[in-house]
């Protein structure tokens, strides 16, 4: 079935809310719905048209997979706290290291991250809590690069064959499915949500585990969770559509402190996109790019060399895996 795309421009955002507040009630009925806030636009959105929906009939949980941002579950879990939001957390980063464990191919490991949050994690939380649907925040762009085979989003099923009832136990409510990221964060806006939640750069479902090249291991995480805050600190001010640094597999020759080291090297992807099916390389000035490379090579062990992506999409993409 192809989908109707609501384009930002034409978007009343108002009219959107109503419409999908009274489409999860109507789905819901009397009973649960359970979801996942990661801390993203669109998981955040989804979380407020829930919670203005059904209330307290609404679980929301962050699950710790270890592969996330530096101390993103206590910020995200603070913020929507102030928001009426109830978020429990729920550790599950050794059943997320094991499951990705050996696993170098991007495919094989955007699949692991979604046998083991649906089947494994999330399954185990609805049978708990007697929860019948779970709302997520797939995107128009999710869609269209899972079809497309570009690359397999893990919040994709229905456009794949898959039957998430049969397959998980439950059933899902896509609310965002009409909208690209620039729709997103007009209804974000519109529901209330602070501009620090609506205007954040977006974030990807496997988390920091699209930014590793080859296996995801703890060490490999921490480096580019170290590099991320670097690059996303500095670039806090840019206005770009999003940035990241990339952990490459290959390690290359590099000096410290005048001996010969064979160490990591990091890459620094920044995009200009208004929706993310088209992006260019942000032009940033080279004594900006200079301060990002001197400080990871400085405050990320290991590191000995910081590069710059300056290939669009197409040919390359926004994530790296």
């Amino acid at each position: 079935m192809k989908i109707k795309e609501i384009k930002a421009s034409k978007l009343n955002a108002k009219k959107f809310i109503a419409e999908k507040i009274k489409e999860i009630r109507d789905i819901v009925g009397d009973g649960r719905a359970i979801n996942a806030l990661s801390g993203g636009i669109d998981s955040s959105v989804v979380t407020m048209l829930a919670h203005k929906a059904i209330g307290s009939r609404l679980l929301t949980f962050f699950v710790d997979n270890g592969i996330m941002r530096h101390q993103e579950p206590e910020r995200i879990v603070r913020l929507f706290n102030r928001l009426g939001v109830k978020v429990q957390v729920v550790d599950a980063q050794d059943r997320f290291f094991n499951a990705l464990k050996g696993i170098t191919d991007p495919e094989q490991k955007r699949e692991a991250i979604t046998q083991t949050f649906y089947k494994d994690i999330f399954g185990g939380l609805v049978r708990g809590s007697g929860a019948t649907c779970l709302l997520q925040g797939t995107i128009l762009t999710d869609i269209d690069e899972t079809v497309a085979g570009i690359k397999r989003q893990h919040n994709v099923f229905a456009q794949l064959g898959i039957d998430p009832e049969q397959a998980f136990g439950y059933k899902i409510i896509e609310p965002l499915v009409q909208l690209r990221k620039d729709g997103v964060r007009k209804v974000g806006a519109a529901l209330g949500l602070p501009m620090s939640l609506y205007k954040r750069i977006p974030f990807p479902g496997p988390a920091l585990a699209a930014r590793v090249i080859g296996e995801i291991t703890r060490e490999k995480i921490e480096t580019v969770r170290l590099a991320t805050a670097i690059v996303e600190e500095e670039l806090k001010n840019i206005r770009a559509f999003q940035y990241m640094a990339i952990l490459h597999e290959d390690k290359v020759t590099g000096m410290r402190d005048g001996k010969r080291e064979f160490g990591l090297q990091i890459e620094v992807r920044c995009w200009d996109s208004k929706d993310a099916r088209k992006a260019t390389p942000t032009k940033l000035p080279y004594a900006k790019l200079f301060t990002i490379a001197n400080k990871i090579c400085r405050k990320v062990p290991g590191v000995v060399s910081v590069t710059y992506n300056i290939a669009s999409k197409p040919p390359s993409t926004i994530e790296a895996v």
